[in-house]
């Protein structure tokens, strides 16, 4: 055995050897050492070429032979991919069929691949730790499990779209059945990862439950305007200092949530103008609860997936971070720990104005750049706390108020920049009115009808239950009586505003008597004595029918209805016990039950606003941070009745653009009042909605918010 080793070996060198003095490598394959020029080499290979010679099968046996090793590494290889596939045939079932597709045997009914995809969707739904009442995930011995989710009143169950494996498929389906199945499942995913988070729990959302749900008016204002906000094109400013500021910069803004509220339109509206000014903008979404997803969707802003190191590194490289709410707090803990030197690019726009958003921010508030407020009273407030808690902030903090975007000051009339000759201020007025009367038609609503409106979500903080205990009591109160004595006597509470409106009809009707009384005079000239008298007994008459007709125009006023119109229905805020105590109130009332309209959630609300006569803002406690729905319903005209608290003291101007009240239990009979005064007097209504709208033009515009924004940008990021 050693002698053939050693020939081996000398055979291999003498190979080696010829190589290394000129010889070929074909050569050297084949087991020759005939030199290369040799008239042998020459004949015998003059017939063929170099890759015929690599392809030759005696070369190839020669070189197994002499690199067994790599013989034997096949050979291991071929048993190890034998291993892992009977290994894997064991684990997957002895289902042939299903085998390729990994879908195993069935196990109580339920493949391998659905198991896996509900495991997903356990892990899925336990991370977002939602407990809600109509979101349901059912395990019974492993063999079901349903997700129930509601939106608008509809049921959507994964049992629907549930994959049966129980029948058999034939060899030639079972790859698309396979394919199809995995498709479903993977909706079914999809569905429960996306919306277990999203929706509400189980508020009714029907009319019998509600009595009268109207809205959204959405394709109503489409018809009417002629015009929706999906039409719109960019609106930046180009040549305004905000543009040039944010021009080629990275921003990253965090949303606590995604519901319809004042925080998250605002944000969703500030990335739309970084856009559209040529900024890059990335947003952060601690929490899908809402529906604003869509919305994002459209305007082209860019939801990072991860909350998380993803956002993070994206934040890092950006030049200016903006959290919008208090409750970002654990999000900027986070970063900062992740990146210390990360508080200093954060601008912190906080919106709440309660202690315990305090008590969740406090342990970052002087870790930021800057904190922005939305009004004195706010801003007072938390400073009053950081003084308690001994908190010294890196910057003075800055006042920002929001403002009504583009789209509202459009549809009210109000110059912006979406403003065209084929659609001006002017002729948006008059297709306003228009859209007031569509609506208004559409809510069955008449002309005597006076529609009071509190449009924000269904909580104790925003006070919708002492608003219905107020509208109850002025329709426990007595009836106004069709009699001339109501008319002249309102009763001890009878205002100077309505006594000076009855004292102008009236003497609009002396006018017109004196002047038919003239006439009547001159041409009684030269007529006999009877046709005096007779001229006489008619003017007499005539003098009582005017007056008979002003009389009966003042009771028409003083007989007209309050109508109540409710929102948010369906608002991802709105707590559930508040609105079914709520509709519990309104069962045990009739009169009121009939007074009350309800409306869902939705972004397009200058159809309500239109629609609507007074607007109430009746936030409780310390009162509305600001009140972004309160400068809304001035933009179109409408009086406000609020709560003399927080921001809105600051908006309301008493007796001016509107009338203020006091919170708690106390306030119900004093807002009552104040809805009966501007129930019976227009003309006070059409007042105070002219000064308020003139309030917003010149405070409230899109322009006054980014032109103190700019000061934020000048102070937090490093400009060029």
């Amino acid at each position: 055995m050693e002698d053939v080793i050693n020939r081996g070996d000398l055979h291999i060198n003498v190979v080696r050897q010829s190589s290394l003095r000129g010889g070929n490598m074909k050569s050297t394959l084949s087991g020759r050492s005939t030199p290369k020029n040799s008239p042998t080499l020459r004949k015998l290979h003059s017939s063929r070429t170099p890759r015929r010679e690599g392809r030759s099968i005696g070369g190839g046996v020669q070189w197994f032979r002499s690199n067994r090793l790599v013989y034997w590494l096949l050979l291991i290889t071929l048993w190890a991919y034998l291993g892992f596939y009977v290994q894997s045939r064991w684990a997957h079932g002895d289902n042939k069929e299903e085998f390729l597709g990994f879908g195993g045997k069935t196990r109580n009914g339920v493949s391998e691949t659905e198991q896996n995809a509900r495991r997903d969707l356990l892990a899925n739904d336990s991370s977002m730790a939602v407990n809600n009442r109509t979101n349901k995930i059912q395990i019974e011995d492993g063999k079901r499990i349903g997700v129930v989710l509601a939106k608008k009143g509809n049921k959507i169950s994964s049992d629907q779209n549930k994959v049966s494996t129980s029948r058999k498929r034939s060899k030639r389906t079972g790859r698309r059945s396979r394919s199809k199945a995995r498709g479903k499942q993977k909706a079914i995913v999809e569905v429960g990862s996306n919306d277990i988070g999203v929706q509400e729990p189980d508020i009714p959302q029907k009319n019998t439950s509600y009595g009268f749900l109207v809205g959204p008016f959405g394709s109503t204002e489409d018809r009417v305007l002629e015009w929706s906000p999906e039409k719109r094109t960019g609106t930046c400013d180009r040549k305004g200092d905000f543009a040039r500021l944010v021009w080629s910069r990275k921003f990253v803004l965090i949303f606590h949530e995604l519901s319809m509220t004042g925080a998250p339109l605002s944000m969703m509206e500030l990335a739309t103008e970084f856009l559209s000014c040529g900024a890059t903008v990335s947003a952060v979404v601690l929490s899908k609860k809402g529906g604003l997803m869509p919305e994002l969707a459209r305007r082209k802003i860019k939801v990072l997936e991860d909350r998380a190191d993803l956002s993070f590194k994206t934040a890092m490289k950006a030049d200016l971070v903006i959290a919008g709410s208090a409750v970002c707090a654990s999000w900027i803990d986070q970063y900062i720990a992740h990146f210390p030197a990360g508080g200093s690019q954060i601008a912190w726009w906080i919106m709440e104005n309660r202690r315990e958003y305090f008590d969740r921010s406090k342990i970052v508030l002087n870790r930021v750049k800057m904190l922005v407020f939305l009004s004195e009273f706010q801003t007072k407030q938390w400073l009053s706390w950081c003084d308690e808690e001994n908190i010294k902030l890196r910057s003075p903090p800055a006042i920002v108020q929001l403002s009504i975007n583009d789209e509202l000051a459009f549809v009210a009339g109000i110059p912006c920049s979406l403003n065209t000759p084929s659609s001006s201020p002017e002729k948006m007025l008059e297709k306003r009115r228009l859209l007031r009367d569509s609506v208004r038609k559409e809510m069955g609503l008449t002309d005597n009808d006076v529609l009071v409106m509190s449009l924000s979500s269904i909580n104790p903080g925003k006070g919708q239950l002492l608003l219905l205990e107020s509208v109850q009591l002025l329709i426990e109160q007595e009836p106004l009586r069709k009699t001339r004595t109501s008319v002249r006597m309102t009763g001890e509470r009878s205002t100077l505003a309505a006594k000076h409106h009855l004292r102008a009809l009236l003497q609009e009707s002396r006018d017109a008597d004196e002047s038919s009384t003239s006439r009547s005079s001159k041409s009684s000239i030269g007529l006999n004595e009877p046709k005096k008298k007779g001229s006489q007994l008619s003017r007499l008459f005539n003098k009582r029918r005017k007056r008979s007709k002003v009389l009966s125009k003042l009771e028409e006023a003083q007989e007209q209805h309050l109508k109540l119109l409710i929102g948010s229905v369906g608002s991802k805020s709105n707590k559930v016990l508040y609105v079914k105590e709520m509709l519990r109130y309104m069962s045990e009332r009739s009169n009121l039950s009939k007074s009350v309209i309800w409306t869902p959630a939705t972004t397009r609300v200058a159809a309500l606003y239109s629609a609507a006569d007074v607007y109430v803002i009746n936030s409780q406690g310390l009162g509305e941070t600001f009140g972004r729905v309160t400068i809304e319903a001035m933009a179109f005209g409408l009086p406000v009745l609020g709560t003399d608290a927080g921001g809105t003291k600051e908006i309301v101007e008493q007796n001016v653009t509107g009338l203020v009240h006091p919170v708690g239990r106390p306030g119900t009979h004093i807002l009552a009042q104040n809805l009966k005064y501007l129930l019976k007097n227009p003309s006070v209504r059409q007042q105070m909605g002219m000064k308020g709208r003139k309030k917003v033009e010149r405070m409230y515009l899109k322009q006054h918010l980014y032109k103190k924004f700019v000061e934020v940008l000048y102070k937090c990021m490093r400009v060029k």
